[in-house]
């Protein structure tokens, strides 16, 4: 009788024993899994932060009069780079995204800029690099709703404060996105 109670008592160490690095594996899979996607942000948000140069460039010989607009990319591309954590990269991302669109905007007073070879293939690189980047924010919010639900769920809230995890932020949309433009419609009279 006594190396049966023996024989439950090891399978019931080992079932704990199991459960408990279960829970570490889940808790590690999670903040790997934020980690991850915001490495991919990262990584898009940098490709599109080289195409820059090359555009400004393109740009350059054909805007001569428009070299505010250039300046403007040129200084989101620098708050960009010195841009650290979620918040300040999501605003960062936002005005280098305002600056190429009203770089493009002013594109259409210079059609020979338009029809240039090597600025419609950045320009059709940048704007997929826009649509991956949206992508991927969208991922690295699910991956932190996922990691900021299960550390306070129990039985993982015990564990969490341990291993390290912590509460990650949001990508956010700054509020100046927030805001619907205005459109007005000039019809003749």
């Amino acid at each position: 009788m006594g190396i049966v109670v023996l024989i439950v008592l090891v399978l019931l160490a080992l079932v704990v024993i199991g459960y408990l690095v279960g829970i570490y594996n889940q808790l590690i899979a999670v903040r790997v899994n934020v980690d991850k996607s915001w490495s991919n942000i990262e990584v898009l948000e940098k490709q599109r932060y080289d195409e820059i140069p090359r555009l400004v460039k393109v740009c350059e010989g054909y805007m001569q009069y428009e070299r505010e607009t250039l300046e403007k990319v040129i200084a989101a591309r620098t708050r960009y780079l010195s841009a650290q954590g979620p918040a300040a990269k999501a605003e960062a991302s936002a005005d280098m995204a305002g600056a190429l669109k009203s770089l493009f905007a002013v594109v259409e007073n210079y059609p020979e800029l338009k029809a240039n070879q090597n600025f419609l293939q950045l320009q059709q690189r940048i704007t997929a690099l826009e649509n991956e980047i949206a992508d991927r924010r969208e991922f690295y919010n699910d991956s932190v709703t996922i990691l900021n639900t299960r550390i306070e769920q129990i039985p993982y809230v015990f564990f969490a404060h341990m291993l390290n995890c912590v509460p990650r932020e949001m990508y956010k949309v700054p509020d100046a996105e927030r805001v619907a433009p205005e459109i007005k419609f000039a019809f003749p009279r």
